[in-house]
């Protein structure tokens, strides 16, 4: 153990010499499928801060959904724009979250109370069935809520939920340990805890977007901020009590579930009060 703290020590001192650049780099490097890398390759240390820079890749997600919504309706059916809007992410991130998703929802439900298990389901390359159905619903549910809103409404929606549900989703490495210790000690590769300035840091990538769509369209702050966070705390329970620990197919999970609230609550609040 003194060699393994040993270790993580001078990992965290060639962290901290590495450049804030090149750890946006990374994030984009590894949050997407787009050929960031051959713009230029930071270095793997910063790979472990991929976290603290994960709502700025959301900016690029979901304003591109933003704009294929917007002007997409403008000569389109809503219904086909919003599909071309997702396939477009799907091929942006490569659906590595939803890939993640998928895990989830195989791993927790066929898993039962068994940690083990359920950790081993989740990291087949197999999907089953309680994945194939949470996806489906998934994508339902994310194209019809989508599709319910006005198209300049959706468009900011998107960038919102997209960037926020990614500020949230990071504070489970901060609640958690990674639940796969055997590989932390291993291969190293799990993200680091971020410091409060890396907080501050997420908040400011994460936040304006939302707050601006929440006074643009007059929604009530508190129904908007504390519905998703609340979805977010109830996810952190389930995955502590069965696994005491993240894993990357949670957080990539827990991002998407996040964001789908937020997509539902707008939907809600569009049917009984049209924006």
């Amino acid at each position: 153990m003194r060699e393994l703290h040993y270790l993580c020590t001078i990992m965290q001192m060639s962290i901290d010499q590495t450049k804030w650049y090149d750890r946006i780099w990374a994030a984009f490097i590894f949050f997407t499928r787009l050929p960031f890398w051959r713009l230029h390759e930071p270095p793997k240390e910063c790979y472990k801060t991929v976290v603290e820079h994960w709502p700025l890749t959301g900016w690029l997600t979901g304003g591109a959904m933003g704009v294929i919504i917007y002007f997409g309706s403008l000569v389109l059916p809503m219904t086909v724009t919003v599909l071309l809007a997702i396939a477009v992410r799907l091929l942006i991130t490569g659906a590595l979250h939803e890939d993640g998703l998928a895990d989830f929802f195989d791993g927790f439900g066929g898993g039962g109370n068994d940690r083990q298990r359920i950790l081993d389901i989740m990291k087949d390359s197999r999907i089953g069935t309680y994945g194939v159905l949470g996806l489906v619903f998934y994508e339902l549910l994310l194209a019809a809520t989508i599709i319910s809103i006005p198209a300049y409404c959706a468009a900011f929606m998107v960038l919102a939920a997209d960037t926020f549900s990614k500020m949230v989703t990071s504070q489970l490495i901060l609640m958690m340990p990674y639940a796969r210790r055997e590989e932390e000690a291993k291969a190293k590769t799990v993200y680091r805890r971020f410091s409060a300035w890396a907080g501050v840091s997420l908040a400011i990538q994460g936040l304006p977007a939302m707050l601006f769509f929440i006074w643009m369209m007059g929604l009530d702050w508190q129904v908007m901020i504390f519905i998703p966070a609340i979805v977010f705390y109830g996810l952190y329970l389930l995955i502590w009590r069965k696994l005491h620990g993240y894993t990357g197919d949670c957080c990539g999970a827990v991002c998407l579930l996040v964001e789908l609230t937020v997509y539902l609550v707008v939907s809600a609040i569009n049917y009984m009060n049209p924006l």
